[in-house]
């Protein structure tokens, strides 16, 4: 009876990480549980030290386990492009694109009024000081294109504009209300290729 509640307990924790529903996360547990002890101890230790290990970079706030991370440390990339992305995992999909060899910023969410995320929410202000301090010549919103995708690069363009900064947009290759995390690789290519000005 208590190995039961643990299962529960565990596949309760495991269907409330995204794209996992119940039937899912199940197959996890008793994964787990077929799986050698010792793999669910590295498991559990990996879980348990997972946000000690990790922070936000202080340049492009992406998550890492050096400050800055290794894509804003790395002299061989442009420093003169920044991609402005709504959350770290879509750096991560832009990077196995191997499309962009520029910097990145991670605007830390998208406008959203109704949902009360103002431009002030954003990481919008440490983005024009990164544009001043590097002297970007061109930044590409990757922002996906929803409604809210779509507010948050107007208003961007604006400001970008006013700074003097040559400001695109990924091509409309990407399906409306997409998400760029699950965007295919050849897609993403064929955006970065076609990007337009704004």
């Amino acid at each position: 009876m208590n190995t039961f509640n643990a299962i529960d307990r565990l596949i309760t924790l495991l269907s409330k990480l995204p794209g996992i529903g119940k039937k899912s996360a199940a197959r996890i547990a008793y994964h787990i549980l077929n799986m050698d002890a010792s793999y669910a101890r590295t498991l559990a230790e990996q879980l348990a030290c997972f946000h000690d290990s990790i922070r936000r970079c202080s340049e492009c706030g992406s998550f890492t386990e050096t400050d800055p991370c290794p894509i804003c440390s790395d002299s061989e990339r442009d420093d003169s492009v920044i991609c402005v992305v709504e959350k770290p995992q879509d750096i991560h999909v832009i990077e196995e694109s191997h499309e962009f060899s520029g910097k990145f910023h991670v605007l830390g969410g998208l406008i959203a009024p109704l949902d009360g995320v103002n431009p002030g929410d954003l990481s919008i202000g440490q983005l024009l000081l990164r544009i001043k301090r590097y002297n970007i010549h061109e930044v590409i919103l990757a922002v996906n294109p929803t409604l809210e995708g779509d507010t948050t690069a107007l208003y961007l363009q604006q400001i970008l504009k006013e700074a003097g900064v040559e400001v695109s947009r990924l091509a409309s290759g990407l399906p409306v209300g997409g998400d760029l995390e699950y965007t295919d690789r050849l897609t993403l290519s064929r955006s970065f290729r076609g990007r337009v000005k704004m």
